[in-house]
């Protein structure tokens, strides 16, 4: 587990009543999970499955870039 080193923002979410997990560095890169743990067990799925569609369909898969900072 953990294979991928993309940066993954973790927080509650009330409206979905869910823990959502984002992945910035790939565009709509989501996941939710009914706590922290099973965010980031989804998210794995969800980085795989997005980068292998990137590479089906021929996209630059960004590499990670690892902490990322916001203004």
């Amino acid at each position: 587990m953990m294979e991928n080193k993309y940066e993954i923002i973790l927080y509650w979410s009330k409206d979905d009543n869910a823990v959502i997990a984002e992945v910035p560095e790939l565009a709509g890169c989501m996941a939710d999970g009914n706590n922290y743990s099973d965010a980031l067990i989804n998210i794995e799925t969800v980085i795989n499955q997005w980068i292998q569609t990137a590479k089906d369909l021929g996209r630059e898969i960004p590499l990670p870039k690892g902490k990322l900072m916001y203004a």
